[in-house]
């Protein structure tokens, strides 16, 4: 009589908790010096605006010591507020002509002129650019100024004499903030532009299909998310822009060019009402996610 060999199943040792908790800990202590910096100056300054958006919170006076929970207040004043309304559109106007329209287009164009010119003609045309992108913007004010003022470059190539700053100001700030900010969308399109197969526009020529035919249905169709990813950067961009406007018109004359964040920024810390400032900077931040919402929607929907 033989008896048949069994095999036994192999034996599988339970997973290591230990292994599990160290590979987490491998994974988390280079990034926690990160995270810790993060949660101290980006995290806990949105949290602390949030909390006091809900309150009477000012800067001087009985409420900056035993501020009160006012709930939505603020925000009824807010969007009663003609200022406030009149800045939101001066926002909107300052976004669409500067960014959306302005560095966009001419940004596209810039890159699309220097495509298969000379290294030497590309230095010099990326470094006039980026020259006017590199510099603070307080100087970039200034030079505007001295350009725009009554007594500036402009007048003295026109031969009139016209203070631009006070009768066309949305115009001026637009102006600069173009002049500044379209390096980047030009450094955007140039590097899209290079991974368009050289070899489909070619054939296109070929074909009878003329320069407009071939930027319509070849060119931009291939960056259309390089398109969607610069427009969303330089809207963000443009939206918060404070510094430029400030220091070419201070938002005036009166409040022709006093933008959200200039708004913000004088009942904050002109009148101290930092509650009130902080329901602006919360309602800011919340068009901004929308702004990029939109612009993270048409990408899927261009991929669809």
């Amino acid at each position: 009589m033989t008896v048949a060999a069994t095999r036994s199943p192999p034996v599988t040792s339970p997973p290591i908790r230990g292994s599990s908790r160290r590979g987490a800990l491998r994974w988390l202590l280079p990034l926690g010096p990160a995270l810790v910096l993060l949660a101290l100056f980006l995290a806990g300054p949105i949290l602390w605006s949030l909390y006091i958006a809900f309150t009477n919170e000012t800067l001087t006076g009985s409420a900056s010591v035993n501020s009160q929970f006012v709930g939505v207040a603020n925000f009824v004043k807010l969007f009663g507020d003609p200022n406030f309304l009149n800045s939101f559109l001066l926002t909107f106007v300052f976004v669409i002509g500067s960014a959306v329209i302005g560095q966009n287009t001419l940004g596209l164009i810039i890159a699309l002129l220097q495509r298969g010119r000379g290294r030497v003609t590309r230095s010099v045309v990326n470094g006039v650019v980026i020259a006017a992108w590199v510099v603070p913007e307080v100087v970039a004010a200034a030079c505007w100024f001295s350009f725009l003022a009554e007594e500036g470059t402009l007048n003295s190539l026109l031969g009139i004499s016209q203070e631009w700053l006070y009768t066309a100001p949305m115009v001026a700030v637009i102006l600069a903030n173009i002049w500044r900010g379209t390096a980047f969308s030009m450094l955007v399109y140039s590097a899209a532009l290079s991974e368009v197969p050289a070899d489909l526009v070619e054939a296109a020529a070929v074909d009878g299909a003329g320069p407009g035919r071939r930027l319509l249905h070849i060119t931009l169709p291939l960056i259309r998310r390089s398109i969607m990813a610069n427009l969303m950067l330089i809207t963000l961009q443009t939206l918060a822009s404070f510094g430029l406007i400030y220091a070419l018109t201070g938002g005036g004359p009166g409040t022709a060019s006093q933008t959200t964040p200039l708004y913000m920024y004088e009942q904050a810390f002109r009148y101290f009402e930092i509650g009130y400032g902080s329901a602006i900077a919360l309602v800011m931040l919340v068009v901004g996610a929308l702004f990029s919402l939109i612009y993270l929607r048409l990408i899927k929907v261009e991929d669809a």
